[in-house]
């Protein structure tokens, strides 16, 4: 009998170990909701140095830390933002607001983050915020006339 009970106990103790109730109470809601858009609308492509080059294989303590690599076309010289240093300066609500208005010069796709929901902006935002911030900021945007820091991708000019 008294090991009947013990066994009872530990397949219910075992259950509320699993169950949501045994969440964090520090987890926030939409973080895994967050590393997926990351990895499924690009993200990483950009913001994350090697990472398309190497398929994906880069290491998530160094997801959207930024890259020196420069995307250089009539527009100046972009670099891809630490999103990691940047999230850590705004609040979510913040980060809405400017997600919402977002311009960017190419060949970062600002429109598609644009159309993006309020629940899936706060879940990148929670994301972004779990990785903590790290590494360091991108170099400065070089205009047009100006020779950029470091390897370039090139972008020819728009046909006339």
């Amino acid at each position: 009998m008294r090991f009947e009970a013990i066994m009872r106990l530990a397949v219910l103790t075992a259950g509320l170990a699993c169950s949501p109730l045994a969440a964090s109470a520090d987890a926030k809601p939409g973080v895994e909701r967050g590393r997926y858009l990351v990895k499924v609308s690009g993200c990483n492509d950009c913001h994350t140095r090697d990472y398309a080059p190497k398929g994906g294989q880069v290491p998530e303590k160094a997801w959207l830390t930024g890259d020196p690599l420069g995307w250089r076309g009539p527009w100046g010289t972009t670099y891809p933002t630490n999103l990691r240093l940047y999230f850590a300066e705004l609040s979510e609500d913040e980060w809405v607001r400017r997600a919402k208005t977002l311009t960017a010069r190419p060949p970062m796709p600002w429109f598609n983050v644009r159309e993006m929901t309020n629940e899936d902006l706060r879940s990148l935002y929670r994301y972004v915020r779990s990785l903590g911030p790290a590494g360091k900021p991108a170099p400065a945007y070089a205009p047009p006339n100006r020779e950029p820091i470091g390897p370039v991708v090139v972008f020819p000019s728009p046909p006339k």
